[in-house]
């Protein structure tokens, strides 16, 4: 019986690259059998959505074969049934929703299959419960947020009940219960004999697979065991990835105390087994960031409707009430169809109030004399999905675009330079790239440099991370911190906790259109009630933190970052405080 997917020596450029530039994929052999549940992890542009489209015949070999059950996918006759066979959850859901409605859309592939229509209704009603969408079966796909359209798409491919699901980054724009859930779902899936592919960024995600493939630059470079490939800290280097955060956590207090040395290195076990506190009691050193300044956003009671006074109305924000203070970096956070993303881009000036007040710096919304234009200089937006707000074909040219309608051709090729090193791409390498053939984490790299680029005062990210691998992560992270040290006013919105308690110190949580609370991060992620109520995960950091006060562990309330923990390892271990 011939393996599920079989790429032999397969090699593919993408149409109109340089001749001289690598290939996307290079000389690549592996099988895949049914059943199996693998991770495709590696780098941004390393060939991972490449590889998966190979898989379902959406790309064809430039050289070599892939085969599907034996059937070629260069054998235009074979691709219905390789399509039935394999389905695809795309990185972009917007690329595969096609109906007007949720329902309709989800139907869209099952009618396709001459699936007869009573059982069409049983699969629809089925996937929509899967992916908690079962109350939004008459909604417009448009209208959802980015993460709810995610889910869309993941209930379009489980009603093709196919026999293999590949997907592609798809819990980047979920919320943390949101990933869970879809986690959940392929361990489902897979507990059923269904093969399973997952293109993931999450070290955690590719953790629990059974097998784990790493690409570099188009070239396979690991296939075997998630706990082997963890181990090899000088592969996981050349790759840009690194080891899961939680190892990385448990690893590092292990080092700083011996009392910690026997904890498992699995994550929800060593929380269970931590050892009581015998040592010397102090009282730890609180650090305090009370939210003060200068306001730099105001709004009060804000709301906005899509599609008011129409049959198809739908409220997105009531009554927001908060503020933001100047030199403090500001995070929104919530579940998946919240509302952040409405609110961020009410704050450049892309709506305008329809209700309530709404003031950015020194420009109010309620002045008949506003300058819009003067708002969006002020306030540069990158949103999350930045590939469909894209101009040029070129990248300098797409980074150029802003900074020469806004100051003219003067300097304007050091602008785009010094903007795309700052976010890790090189200006020779990268300025002459069609902006089609960027992986979905290089596009979104082009999309933060054309805003550098215009310097902005307020820097404003929806989702800055999602698609990034964990080498990228950490280089925005600086470019964010060194933004904010050179002036720059940072707010952003993420369904990473982690970068949430990494790059902000104050933060709103919003819920179902409303804003729950604003505050303190550390304060806001140490509720636990206010964190249950807003659908969202503790950190592990705060996870961990909270574990060892339990346990009469001397550590500090406001824990939320890996270094705050470990200075208060070391403080213990030196019989002081930080």
């Amino acid at each position: 019986m011939p393996p599920l997917i079989k790429f032999d020596r397969v090699t593919y450029h993408h149409p109109g690259s340089n001749k001289t530039s690598p290939p996307a994929l290079n000389d690549i052999s592996i099988n895949i059998e049914p059943g199996e549940w693998i991770a495709i992890v590696g780098a941004n542009g390393s060939g991972k959505t490449t590889f998966a489209r190979h898989c379902n015949a959406l790309l064809l070999p430039s050289s070599g074969q892939v085969t599907i059950e034996g059937r070629d996918t260069a054998e235009r006759a074979n691709i219905p049934q390789i399509r039935a066979r394999v389905g695809m959850v795309f990185q972009n859901p917007e690329d595969q929703i096609v109906a007007t409605l949720i329902e309709e859309d989800t139907a869209f592939g099952p009618e396709n299959l001459a699936v007869p229509p009573a059982e069409i209704r049983q699969r629809v009603a089925a996937a929509l419960k899967t992916v908690s969408m079962a109350g939004h079966t008459e909604q417009l796909p448009h209208l959802l947020s980015a993460g709810q359209k995610q889910r869309v798409a993941l209930a379009g491919v489980l009603a093709m009940q196919p026999d293999c699901i590949i997907f592609d980054e798809s819990t980047a724009m979920l919320d943390p219960r949101g990933r869970q859930d879809v986690l959940a779902e392929m361990q489902s899936l897979h507990n059923r004999g269904i093969t399973v592919l997952f293109i993931t960024h999450f070290m955690e995600e590719a953790a629990r697979a059974d097998r784990v493939l790493a690409l570099c630059g188009g070239s396979l470079v690991f296939d075997g065991l998630p706990k082997d490939l963890f181990a090899d800290s000088e592969r996981l280097r050349a790759c840009g990835l690194e080891q899961p955060s939680t190892l990385m956590l448990l690893n590092e207090i292990r080092r700083l105390d011996s009392r910690l040395a026997a904890l498992p290195s699995e994550f929800e076990p060593a929380l269970a087994q931590i050892p009581q506190y015998n040592g010397a009691i102090h009282r730890p050193f609180e650090q305090r960031s009370p939210m003060s300044g200068e306001i730099l956003i105001e709004a009060e009671n804000l709301s906005h409707t899509y599609l008011d006074h129409t049959p198809l109305a739908h409220q997105a924000l009531y009554d927001v009430t908060m503020q933001v203070f100047s030199g403090a970096t500001h995070g929104f956070c919530g579940a998946t169809g919240s509302g952040k993303s409405t609110l961020l881009q009410h704050l450049n000036g892309l709506y305008r109030p329809q209700s309530g007040k709404l003031r950015i710096g020194p420009y109010s919304f309620s002045d008949p004399n506003l300058d819009i234009k003067a708002v969006r200089r002020y306030a540069g937006l990158v949103f999350q999905n930045p590939e469909i707000y894209f101009f040029e074909q070129y990248v300098g040219d797409e980074i150029a675009y802003g900074p020469k309608n806004l100051y003219g051709k003067e300097g304007l090729a050091k602008r785009v330079r010094e903007a795309m090193e700052l976010v890790g791409l090189d200006f020779e390498k990268f300025k002459d790239r069609v902006t089609y053939t960027l992986s979905g984490g290089e596009k979104r790299k082009v999309a933060l440099a054309a805003t550098l680029a215009m310097q902005p005062t307020l820097l404003i990210l929806d989702e800055p991370t999602a698609g990034l691998d964990p080498a990228s992560r950490r280089n925005l992270h600086t470019v964010l911190n060194h933004s904010k040290q050179s002036g720059v006013e940072l707010i952003l919105s993420s369904h990473s906790m982690g970068d949430i308690t990494e790059l902000t110190e104050n933060l709103t949580i919003m819920s179902k259109g409303r804003s729950l609370r604003t505050g303190n991060t550390a304060d806001l992620f140490n509720d636990t009630q206010l964190i249950d109520e807003a659908s969202l995960g503790q950190p592990s950091i705060v996870k961990l933190a909270v574990a060892m006060r339990a346990k009469g562990w001397p550590i500090p309330q406001r824990v939320v970052r890996a270094e705050q923990l470990f200075s208060a390892l070391r403080a213990i271990n030196t019989g002081g405080s930080k």
